[in-house]
């Protein structure tokens, strides 16, 4: 396991803890950082119009995909479970896939400007529409067609923690429900199902958290960087032009410090939800 942690201490540990001394620095990767105190902090919350943009997306992005990947995973998760032990495999798998897979040239096709693009075909031969709409390019429609994809590739680990969940229940403890009065399967998930699943659903959550707050390459690969007026930019959209378009270190610690921040106060507040008083 020494060779993990190594690399996980490097890469991962290392730089967090440097993202908050380093934001209060001008740092261009060539010269030695130059301490400027709350400068970078007050450029991103007073000056910076386009981080508000971000921020302003980054949580209508959560808002949206956060609960509804975490429920559709939960459906998903609890709906598989029914089936023969066949195809829970081959329907996890199914329901995964696109997670680990590369779709997003599929979807480029789907949203496509011009007629051919599979939306606007449909909408044009049904009557919908008269002329072809511009998915990718158009600001109106930049954030709506991110969040469509962002829902498909959501079935990842969260998913994955909850059908183990669903696995790990004691199966006595139905039968025990049974006799005790609970008479379907809908008592079944809520008396017996979901409290028995904290931990995943737990897992579940700050997964759903930290994947909607994380929100960049969907972003990037459907509408481009920068996305047509800034409809698409996101928090780690605006880190990562500063960090290594930009390469202004220092800024872009600060987009990660307030993007930390955020995610852990949320963080924090759905543990608060679903941790039980004696955990």
């Amino acid at each position: 396991m020494a060779p993990y942690f190594i690399l996980f201490t490097i890469f991962t540990i290392i730089p967090v803890i440097l993202a908050l001394p380093m934001g209060f620095t001008n740092f261009n990767m060539v010269q030695f950082p130059q301490f400027v105190g709350l400068n970078n902090f007050y450029a991103l919350i007073l000056e910076d119009e386009v981080f508000l943009t971000a921020i302003q997306n980054t949580l209508v992005f959560a808002i949206i995909t956060g609960p509804l990947s975490y429920v559709l995973c939960f459906i998903l998760a609890w709906l598989i479970n029914e089936l023969h032990p066949k195809l829970k495999t081959i329907f996890t798998l199914i329901f995964y896939a696109p997670s680990m897979a590369n779709v997003y040239t599929v979807w480029q096709l789907i949203f496509s400007g011009d007629s051919y693009g599979y939306l606007n075909s449909v909408l044009l031969n049904l009557g919908i529409i008269t002329s072809p709409i511009q998915w990718l390019t158009d600001s109106s429609y930049v954030l709506g067609v991110t969040i469509v994809v962002q829902l498909w590739l959501s079935l990842g680990a969260g998913f994955l923690s909850l059908r183990a969940g669903f696995q790990n229940i004691d199966k006595s403890m139905y039968e025990a429900g049974a006799i005790d009065g609970v008479k379907n399967k809908f008592q079944e998930l809520f008396y017996i199902t979901l409290p028995s699943m904290k931990p995943q659903l737990l897992f579940g959550a700050i997964n759903s958290i930290v994947s909607s707050f994380g929100v960049f390459e969907i972003a990037t690969q459907v509408a481009g960087m920068p996305s047509p007026q800034y409809a698409g930019h996101t928090i780690v959209a605006h880190l990562y032009d500063y960090a290594f378009l930009r390469f202004q270190m220092g800024y872009a610690s600060a987009v990660a410090v307030v993007l930390f921040v955020m995610t852990f106060v949320l963080g924090r507040v759905v543990m608060k939800l679903l941790s039980s008083k004696d955990e």
